[in-house]
């Protein structure tokens, strides 16, 4: 693959779970998209809506495993499924490929512990289960993409546990809200741990007046960058002191991060042009960006 692919402007995919449930999956306990991929039921569903994303504009999808991480299905009682769904996510991925053959595949590695908390565990634990993850999607994909991550470490870990499958990455920070991580660490720390194989780095499933106080700190790096914007109200956890909200929430996350009604795909436009004129070439969206939100986004091009 091309390392210099995301320095011309770029089209990502927008929120496949949210987009999911609101084409009818029904909820099963936290396991959100993975649903999808356990139930036989849903895989027309999900191919379709990859394949709208891709009829609205998007270059790239990104697999749908951002629940196949072992915590979550054992936290559902099907752990024993992590290696049947990890493939199948990206075997239907890979059967949007070949019907459109110029678009790419990300292989999405999502954080292997918490969402939007850093993940305390040992560097050996993190890069074991991203390792493991990664090399069962490795056949599907064209790069990897470190998906809503929380933590300096965290992607420290990441760039070492895909580095024998020689495949590109692209970063995925993210920061609920102010301008640290949460882990308390700067974006700016990030170019401790990057290497040779970088194609860009995003803020992902941040809010964009969240992306827009961070644009200057992102564009400093001097490396290709953007944005997976999303729709939520908020994506700061409430923790009682083991895990957050979102771990322990069944049904639909925006039951409790709340969906914003004013982010129409006119308004999403405004703030991608904004940021698209700041120097951002990779435009996606993260939940409850639909593909109509992509479209919108696609017309920068």
């Amino acid at each position: 693959m091309d390392l210099n692919f995301f320095k011309q402007t770029r089209i990502l995919d927008g929120g496949m779970g949210q987009e999911l449930l609101a084409r009818g999956m029904k909820p099963r306990g936290t396991l959100w998209s993975a649903n999808a991929l356990l139930d036989k039921n849903y895989h027309q569903l999900l191919l379709d809506t990859h394949r709208d994303f891709v009829k609205a504009g998007a270059e790239i999808i990104v697999t749908t495993t951002f629940t196949t991480r072992r915590k979550r299905l054992r936290d559902n009682n099907v752990e024993d499924k992590f290696e049947y769904l990890n493939k199948k996510a990206g075997e239907i991925a890979f059967a949007v490929k070949g019907e459109f053959p110029n678009i790419l595949i990300a292989g999405g590695l999502p954080p292997q512990n918490l969402t939007y908390e850093s993940d305390d565990r040992t560097e050996e634990e993190i890069i074991k289960d991203f390792k493991e993850q990664a090399k069962l999607l490795n056949p599907y994909v064209d790069f990897f993409y470190f998906d809503v991550w929380s933590s300096i470490k965290e992607f420290k870990c990441g760039v070492q546990a895909i580095k024998e499958l020689n495949k590109p990455y692209l970063i995925g920070i993210h920061i609920s809200e102010g301008t640290n991580l949460p882990s308390g660490e700067k974006i700016s720390e990030i170019k401790n741990i990057i290497d040779k194989h970088l194609l860009g780095i995003m803020l992902s499933c941040v809010s964009p007046e969240n992306y827009e106080i961070n644009l200057q700190e992102l564009k400093s790096l001097n490396v290709p960058f953007g944005f997976k914007i999303n729709g939520f109200v908020t994506t700061k956890p409430k923790n009682d002191g083991y895990t957050s909200t979102f771990e322990k929430s069944n049904g639909n996350p925006n039951e409790f991060l709340g969906v914003r009604l004013d982010l129409t795909p006119e308004k999403m436009l405004e703030f991608a042009k904004k940021f698209k004129d700041a120097g951002a070439t990779i435009l996606g969206g993260c939940c409850e960006t639909r593909p109509s939100h992509i479209k919108a986004f696609a017309s920068l091009k």
